[in-house]
């Protein structure tokens, strides 16, 4: 296809992400949801069905994002924020990096939560994070002070909701509203069919019904600028959250739920636009080499992602037979390896801990999955294999199933084959954590450095 509308101009990008949303939109389909603003970008964009991340928590999945990279490849395997402390290793590219060095502008507003500095990755400005009305207020000011410059420029908007927020009226949660988010029921409540349709979770989805309205608000306010301003034609603009919602057996998880992502791209100058809908499997490392393609900057040979321009220009149904997922730290070192295909998703468990790894941040959570029945006594098998045709919310486990030997050896393969040829660390045995090596350093430098035998754990 010949894209006679596209404009040598290399178009001005703006990257809006959340925190924990997975598809809970109404242009993903959920009804009693409010996002107005969202769906209009939908409509007048190009939505992916299909796209999952390449982790299922807050840091590393944005670094790949942003890297366009495995995180066991960009080296932030857990949280970088506190004592969690990972951070993007210095040999790694940031997209704003990429950008700035081919001649645009280049800002953060809000969330940075890929790296410990976001001068680091490349920002000309730095602007601190805060509530979301606040973020879209410090866009809406930049926005028009870019309109009238002739460098093209980059700007990614980090918006914090919905992510859990501290209620100190509340001792036992964390839950979606704070002393300026308001629960949404006005439609009635839609729960995610994993969880348990109790009481508890009616409250609770309320409550993440109104952080969502209140993002899809301050998003809108942003959109409106960039058509006042005239800049939405040449603008390309990605709408994307970094993995599933805060909810157990979601967030933290490999299964679809903690995966799954929504993604919209709109470039009206490239014909991106319409209102199309693309149902092919996509990750979220594909994103960045994607975002250099259209910008005319060629991707370096370490990024993994692949070109999604060929989908979005209709000149191919797929890119990708499969991806990968991955968690390795969050709360606590849970590492875990997966496959996904359009119909089987294998995942493998280097750990016999809990079943799934609680998103809720809370003491007593108020939302309970539908399976495991008891989440307490229930722990990781090594191998899970899911038909995803047949089971899409993954509770019935296939691995020890004859009639599937053959797609588990071949699942098994692939997945092993690319942990080998992308250097994963846990082929060769646990990962230390930033505090494990502290802490190792702090012994030593008290003056008591280990042994070997102490070092092993002998006597």
């Amino acid at each position: 296809m010949s894209h006679t509308n596209a404009s040598p101009r290399q178009p001005n990008i703006v990257v809006i992400t959340c925190h924990d949303l997975g598809r809970f939109l109404g242009c993903y389909g959920v009804p009693t949801v409010s996002t107005p603003n969202l769906d209009r970008l939908a409509a007048d964009g190009v939505r992916f069905s299909n796209a999952f991340c390449a982790a299922p928590q807050c840091s590393p999945s944005r670094a790949s994002l942003f890297t366009g990279r495995h995180p066991h490849n960009h080296g932030v395997m857990g949280l970088t924020h506190g004592a969690f402390n990972w951070e993007l290793r210095p040999e790694e590219q940031h997209l704003a990096q990429l950008l700035r060095g081919a001649g645009y502008t280049t800002a953060v507003i809000g969330i940075n939560h890929e790296s410990q500095d976001a001068r680091r990755c490349g920002y000309d400005e730095v602007l601190p994070p805060g509530r979301g009305e606040s973020v879209s207020e410090q866009a809406v000011a930049k926005l028009k002070t870019l309109a009238s410059s002739q460098q093209p420029f980059f700007m990614h908007l980090g918006y914090r909701e919905p992510h859990r927020l501290p209620n100190p009226n509340e001792r036992d949660y964390m839950g979606f509203v704070g002393d300026y988010i308001t629960p949404d029921d006005e439609r009635g409540v839609t729960i995610p069919s994993y969880l348990q349709d109790t009481s508890l979770a009616q409250a609770e989805v309320a409550e993440l019904q109104g952080a969502v309205r209140y993002l899809d608000t301050a998003v809108g306010r942003v959109l409106d600028a960039l058509d006042e301003s005239g800049l939405a034609h040449d603008t390309l603009v990605i709408f994307t959250t970094d993995h599933g919602l805060a909810f157990p057996r979601a967030k933290c998880s490999l299964y679809d739920p903690g995966l799954e992502i929504a993604l919209i791209m709109r470039l009206p100058q490239r014909g991106w636009s319409g209102g199309r809908t693309i149902s092919s499997l996509i990750s979220n490392i594909d994103i960045i080499p994607t975002v250099l393609e259209l910008a005319g900057i060629p991707a370096p040979e370490s990024i993994q992602g692949k070109c999604l321009t060929p989908l979005l220009d209709q000149d191919t149904a797929s890119v990708r037979d499969y991806i990968f997922g991955e968690m390795t730290y969050h709360n606590y070192y849970d590492p875990q390896r997966c496959i996904r295909t359009d119909r089987y998703k294998l995942i493998v468990n280097f750990s016999t801990a809990p079943s799934f790894m609680d998103p809720s941040q809370s003491w007593r959570p108020r939302t309970s999955p539908v399976v495991p029945e008891d989440p307490a006594t229930a722990y990781h098998p090594t191998i899970e294999l899911y038909d995803l045709n047949v089971d899409p919310l993954e509770h019935r486990n296939l691995a020890r199933d004859p009639v599937v030997t053959e797609t588990r050896h071949e699942l098994l393969g692939q997945l092993a084959a690319w942990m080998r040829s992308s250097d994963d660390p846990l082929l060769d045995g646990a990962v230390s954590s930033p505090a494990h090596c502290a802490a190792v350093a702090t012994l030593t430098q008290a003056g008591h450095p280990l042994d070997a035998g102490e070092a092993e754990g002998t006597t």
